[in-house]
């Protein structure tokens, strides 16, 4: 109880805080600078990069389309009639009304809020035209939303009607055809040459035909309403949509025709669906997980395809485009997070020398109050107080300057700055106050002075086993699990605990290898003293004694070393990054230029691959044809990879002259087959299924399937993962000539030869390819990221440079003042002081930047950039060595600057005041 009423509050003393603040305003506003812009980068980056995130959620939704869309079907109630028939059920179009409220109401409030008003689609079969000679195909289909159909205009007679009247009408199986009446764009009416009242030659797949009459022509009143895209066929004619060579075309139905298109065709023949979009403004990054889970669900409670009921069946890629996206920006949030860790490791070091800095200018006040009685307690409280003032305020400066450039603030990252700002400073206050009234003596005994030195050395091992451990696992736990987080139901988008450990191994890897030069710094001091000591130079003398004397600093060679090896990593990133995208066009286009020629046309592709060889500026046009989802098998597997037909030869040329990696296995597919009738084949799978010696068969129709034999490893064409490549004469010698649809064109021409191609076909350029990419969100937020954090860093090293000069300059212009009576010249002076500044300065601007690209090879493997550049495998680590050196020049020309400025403003000091300064 006694012991508890002696304690007491600081007593503060308010005049000497004020005093000691006016007269360090200097040093106390270039911390408060440091943490306000360090506040800024650390809470604006992950804002924006969180509404980066946003936007590509929605990115991948706009371009994933209608595969995007979560839709719904399910079979229809017979309609047998009692004596044997079918019957008509004229109040069809409101079962389908009450079919889309069902799946509307089953989606649930969540999924209903990020997805567009549904679309109902009633589809009927696929039906032949039977006049002409080019194979086309007709489908009549209904349309409805919450408002009804889209909006047309009919130009010409009339919107579909009933063809029966009356309430109950029924219809034997097997009785003529029943007659049911559709609508016809102006483009469908115009390629059929048909009128209101005409009737559509129209057969089944039985052969049957079919009685289906135009009412009317219609032109729609806005082409971009979303239902249209569910059956552009009644917009205009869309080839290739049933086939190779075909041509589909559409007939409108209405409330009042789909009732007779429902007996004009079988039981299960009209299919229909509900359409949900998703509305991409209303999908984020915190969403999406939820919505994916909610979709997997969905489909997981769906009704059997094989059911023949009217329980809804759900299908969706939606789930899967937005797991794609969600490990996308997962990857881009922790490659982020690694780069902020590491600014703000050197921010923390930066501070700390400020504090260093501050504490060696207030030593003599601080000396003088402790020993006027002032209590330790009563110092820190004062010096604690003005720190957290100048670092709150500064950090708050710099999160509001966060708030209005970004959608919101991370307050997090600027915890360690505020927390290195305002513990820093009076730590080591209080430590030079408590040493000035130290009346602890050099002990006389050696054993005891050797103790003494023991324990500091197993001190600085210690903190060196802290630092050296963690780094040791955080390398361990990147390259054993990687940075992704682990996939849960309940992921929230935000970075998990476990991550916390690989996220700071680049922080702690730069700090292992600032310690261990720090260890080597004065080893090669002493040994350049000794050197020294043996030639006739006094000012190489004088140099390396100062260079010796102040090599063990730790701090300024831990900024120094740090910072430029962060800054390094950060440059290496971004090249690697850009390096990486331009890959990744290559691989996705596959050339300059990429023709993917249309159906009607794949007969002329021949004759247009030579034109376009003829084009000035063309050096190389490759032709093949590439068929997606082809239908192979192996002994028991189907599969479905992407099929590639070409010629081996100019294939490889291709590849040699590109950045594409080269495949000398393709030299093997002209060589005869293992086995008699065997095909060579190069294949390539994403979860290894396919090896070299697999055995496939390539089906045909109404003929023998083609046997293939892998004779080694395939290279990804356009990022498939799963490919197949045979060689085209091969597979015509086997029986099936290929049909090029696909033309590949490299050249600076190569543009300008596909662009004037004059057929129908798909422009693919790579330098389109490129921009889209470098322009979206995640990418361009990534690389403004590591651009900054280049920046940024540099100028934390060349401010720990200053400020590291800056603590030692008045003891070394002090002893070099005292050398000039001994005859050292003005100019030899500088010649000493630039002799002690630049071995930490040289060993930081050579080993920093080594230092960056060694932890750039230990760590951009882990960080998963081909998820960001869009590569089959990681990019391959860029060293960006002229930027490098930049980073080693401005360091270096910082240092040179160092000595004439400090030698301008020592010029007046007197050697009479210096000699009477005494320690």
């Amino acid at each position: 109880m006694k012991r508890w009423l002696t304690r007491r509050w600081p007593a503060l003393h308010w005049p000497s805080i004020r005093g000691r603040g006016r007269t360090d305003a200097g040093p106390l506003l270039l911390t408060a600078a440091v943490i306000a812009a360090v506040a800024l980068l650390a809470g604006a980056a992950p804002a924006l990069l969180r509404a980066a995130a946003d936007d590509a959620v929605q990115d991948t939704v706009r371009r994933a389309g209608q595969d995007s869309n979560v839709s719904a079907h399910a079979d229809w109630e017979r309609d047998d009639g009692p004596t044997g028939g079918r019957v008509r059920a004229p109040r069809l179009a409101g079962n389908v009304d009450d079919f889309r409220a069902r799946a509307t109401y089953a989606l649930g409030p969540d999924l209903d809020a990020a997805l567009l008003p549904p679309v109902a689609v009633v589809n009927g079969p696929i039906l032949s035209i039977t006049d002409g000679t080019a194979p086309r195909t007709f489908q009549f289909t209904y349309l409805a939303g919450d408002l009804g159909g889209p909006a047309v205009t009919w130009i010409a007679g009339n919107a579909p009607g009933p063809t029966v009247t009356g309430e109950y009408v029924e219809t034997p199986y097997g009785g003529p055809p029943w007659p049911v009446q559709v609508g016809l764009s102006e483009a469908d009416a115009t390629a059929l040459q048909l009128a209101p009242g005409d009737r559509i030659p129209l057969s089944d797949g039985r052969g049957r035909d079919m009685d289906v009459r135009v009412s009317g022509i219609y032109r729609p009143a806005d082409t971009a309403d979303p239902a249209w895209r569910l059956a552009l066929s009644l917009l205009r004619p869309v080839p290739g949509a049933d086939g190779v060579g075909t041509t589909r075309f559409g007939g409108l139905l209405s409330r009042e025709s789909l009732p007779d298109a429902r007996l004009a065709v079988d039981q299960d023949q009209l299919r229909r669906t509900v359409h949900f979009a998703p509305e991409p403004d209303a999908l984020t990054w915190d969403t999406a997980g939820a919505l994916a889970s909610r979709v997997v669900k969905l489909k997981a409670t769906s009704g059997s395809s094989a059911d023949r009921d009217e329980s809804l069946k759900w299908e969706s890629q939606l789930d899967t485009a937005l797991r794609d996206a969600r490990t996308r920006i997962s990857a881009v949030l922790t490659q982020a997070a690694v780069l902020l860790t590491g600014v703000l490791t050197a921010t923390v070091l930066v501070l700390l020398l400020a504090a260093e800095l501050l504490v060696r200018r207030r030593t003599p006040a601080l000396s003088a109050a402790r020993q006027r009685g002032a209590a330790l307690p009563d110092l820190g409280a004062e010096l604690l107080i003005e720190s957290a003032v100048v670092s709150l305020s500064a950090a708050a400066v710099g999160l509001a300057l966060a708030r209005a450039a970004a959608p919101g603030i991370s307050w997090i990252g600027a915890v360690p700055v505020v927390l290195a700002g305002a513990v820093a400073g009076p730590a080591f206050g209080t430590l030079a106050a408590a040493r000035a009234s130290r009346d602890r003596r050099q002990p006389a005994n050696p054993a005891a002075r050797r103790w003494i030195r023991a324990t500091g050395r197993l001190r600085r091992a210690a903190v060196e086993a802290a630092v050296l451990i963690p780094a040791v696992a955080a390398f361990g736990a990147l390259h054993q699990r990687g940075l992704l987080p682990v996939a849960s139901d309940g992921d929230t988008g935000e970075l998990s605990g476990d991550l916390v450990l690989p996220i700071s191994a680049l922080a702690l890897g730069a700090l292992v290898g600032a310690l261990v030069l720090l260890r080597l710094l004065p080893l090669g001091a002493r040994f350049a003293l000794r050197q020294a000591l043996r030639s006739r130079r006094p000012l190489a003398v004088f140099g390396a004694a100062r260079a010796a004397t102040t090599a063990g600093r730790a701090l300024p060679l831990l900024v120094l070393v740090s910072t430029m090896a962060l800054a390094s990593f950060a440059l290496i990133l971004g090249a690697t990054v850009t390096r990486g995208l331009a890959d990744g066009a290559w691989s996705t286009v596959g050339a300059d230029a990429r023709l993917d020629v249309g159906a009607d046309a794949e007969a002329a592709t021949p004759a247009l691959a030579d034109r376009i060889a003829a084009a000035p500026g063309v050096r190389q046009v490759v032709v093949a044809q590439v068929t997606d989802s082809a239908r192979v098998f192996t002994e028991s597997t189907p599969l479905t990879p992407r099929l590639v037909v070409v010629d081996a030869d100019a294939f490889q040329r291709l590849l040699a002259t590109t950045p594409l990696p080269n495949a000398p296995a393709l030299a093997r597919l002209t060589a005869p087959g293992p086995g008699p009738g065997d095909v060579p084949a190069l294949v390539r799978s994403s979860d290894g299924v396919l090896g070299t010696g697999t055995r496939l068969q390539l089906t045909r129709d109404d003929a023998p399937a083609i046997r293939l034999t892998a004779v080694g490893t395939a290279p990804s064409v356009g990022g498939a993962d799963d490919v197949v490549i045979v060689d085209a004469a091969a597979l015509a010698d086997a029986g099936l000539p290929a049909v090029p649809n696909t033309v590949w064109v490299t050249g600076p021409g190569a543009a300008r030869a596909v662009s004037n191609s004059g057929v129908a076909a798909d422009v693919v350029l790579r330098a389109d390819v490129l921009r889209a990419q470098r322009a979206t969100p995640l990418t361009t937020g990534l690389l403004r990221l590591a651009w900054t954090a280049a920046a940024v860093l540099l100028a934390l090293g060349l401010l720990g440079l200053t400020l590291a000069a800056a603590a030692g300059a008045s003891e070394r212009w002090q002893t070099l003042t005292r050398l000039r009576t001994l005859g050292l010249r003005p100019r030899d002076a500088r010649w000493v002081a630039a002799g002690e500044l630049l071995p930490p300065v040289v060993v930081a601007a050579v080993c920093g930047p080594l230092l960056g690209v060694l932890l750039a090879r230990l760590m951009l493997g882990p960080l998963d950039l081909r998820l960001l550049t869009g590569q089959a495998a990681d990019p391959g680590v860029v060293l960006p060595w002229w930027l490098l050196g930049l980073v080693s020049v401005a360091l270096l020309a910082a240092a040179a600057t160092v000595v004439p400025v400090e030698s301008a403003l020592r010029r007046r000091d007197r050697l009479s005041e210096v000699l009477r300064a005494g320690e």
